[in-house]
């Protein structure tokens, strides 16, 4: 009776924000594409070779970029450690959709049903998945509820309760217990984000800590265009380069009064923009043009002149290899109350970091930079100058840049050790009696 309540609720809710959803397919083109998959069509191409390993499968679900690229280490693993099952993986976006097929192949990569039984049941039925792995916190009751049902196991991994979704978790954990006892095992990112698990209903007994998919996320093969963007910067003398990634709504204009700022004292500089959600581009584009700086956008970009100007990237999966240009790197999501975005990529490339002080998504990683003194964290008013004093400082900015790497690097691991734990799960489910293994806990 819950379940049919709740679809209930889900059903009449949709149905009111009607508007809001036509809305956004009109005039951004967002949920087109894959909706006869999101309400239960499953596409030829998951059952194609179906029986070339015995019909077993393995089922992630990765919402969107983020997701994808922190899942994507584990994703291989699991391929190598589970060479009899085929590795399939939902995704919820359209941008993750992307990246997802690029990384995985588009013949194991669709997009997740909405959490109705019609549009679930029939990929349970196909699929059949015997595991079923959720990256981060994606409990959608009726999914849940079935797939058990079905036989499968389930985990989450790289699990995780924001600071902004804690307060909601708490008030509804009544319902939520009901909920989690179909989950079989929990591998939590912190010790503080599997305390919250439990607190909510989480078994103990189900929850671990294994640490963060996204340290161990490996610096991206880089795609033909930053090459190409690196000859253009050396050959013109352009520079210093500021990667302004991620940026969403009421950030870009503060960010673009720095940048005019910066051009006082060097007017070379190039600032490389990538807002973090794909209906923006236009917008921004509409942005630059209103405020007068020279542009190009990156999918029309023919080698002009960068010298000065700002290059837009309207383009998907390629921010991580594009912060290895940067001089300085900022993460946006963070100047408004939006809880910030991942600033492991530039990490990766030992790249000085810039973050507004709105992080609460990224909490744990951020007090982990922070503490090293391997990030700046900035208010509005504080980030022309931050910038200013970085680029005026080789010295200061380059060794931000090392101690940000190191700190990434110190990380490493929760890649193995979450294939440990699977790897268990998945013994217990053919051999119920089988002792499990102990998992190695990170601080």
């Amino acid at each position: 009776m819950s379940y049919f309540l709740y679809s209930l609720v889900l059903a009449v809710g949709m149905l009111l924000s009607l508007p809001y959803w036509l809305y956004q397919i009109l005039r951004h083109g967002k949920y087109r594409s894959g909706f006869a998959e999101r309400t239960g069509t499953v596409p030829a191409r998951l059952t194609s070779d179906a029986g070339s390993r015995g019909g077993r499968v393995i089922w992630v679900h990765a919402v969107s970029v983020g997701e994808v690229l922190a899942v994507s280490g584990l994703v291989t693993q699991m391929r190598q450690n589970f060479p009899q099952h085929r590795v399939l993986v939902s995704t919820t976006t359209d941008s993750g959709q992307e990246l997802a097929r690029k990384r995985f192949g588009e013949e194991n990569v669709f997009y997740f049903p909405m959490d109705f039984a019609f549009a679930i049941r029939p990929y349970l039925r196909a699929l059949q998945p015997e595991l079923v792995v959720l990256v981060e916190t994606e409990f959608w009751p009726n999914f849940l509820n079935l797939a058990r049902a079905a036989g499968a196991r389930i985990a989450v991994v790289n699990a995780r309760i924001s600071d902004r979704s804690w307060p909601s978790y708490r008030r509804f954990r009544w319902a939520l217990r009901k909920m989690l006892v179909n989950i079989d095992l929990f591998l939590a990112q912190t010790a503080e984000d599997g305390a919250r698990l439990q607190s909510i209903g989480a078994d103990a007994g189900r929850v671990q800590v294994t640490g963060n998919l996204k340290f161990d996320v490996s610096v991206p093969t880089a795609p033909p265009i930053v090459e190409s963007l690196r000859r253009a910067l050396a050959t013109e003398a352009a520079g210093p380069v500021l990667v302004c990634g991620s940026t969403v709504e009421d950030e870009e204009r503060p960010l673009l009064k720095a940048f005019e700022n910066l051009r006082v004292g060097h007017p070379r500089a190039v600032m490389i923009l990538a807002p973090r959600h794909p209906e923006r581009f236009d917008d921004v584009a509409i942005l630059l043009q209103q405020l007068g700086f020279r542009s190009s956008r990156r999918s029309q970009w023919q080698g002009e002149p960068l010298a000065g100007t700002v290059l837009l990237v309207d383009t998907i999966g390629e921010l991580a290899a594009l912060y290895a240009l940067a001089d300085v790197a900022f993460v946006g999501g963070s100047l408004v109350h939006r809880g910030g975005h991942n600033i492991i990529e530039p990490a990766q490339h030992g790249v000085a970091i810039v973050t507004g002080s709105h992080t609460e998504n990224f909490r744990d990683i951020v007090a982990l930079f922070r503490n090293h003194d391997a990030v700046r964290i900035v208010t509005l008013a504080e980030l022309p100058l931050t910038l200013m004093q970085l680029l005026a400082d080789d010295s200061e900015r380059r060794a931000l840049g090392r101690r940000a790497e190191q700190t990434m690097r110190s990380q490493a691991g929760a890649t193995q050790r979450t294939m440990a734990a699977l790897k268990t799960l998945m013994v217990e489910h053919r051999d119920p009696l089988a002792v499990p293994a102990q998992v190695a806990h990170t601080d």
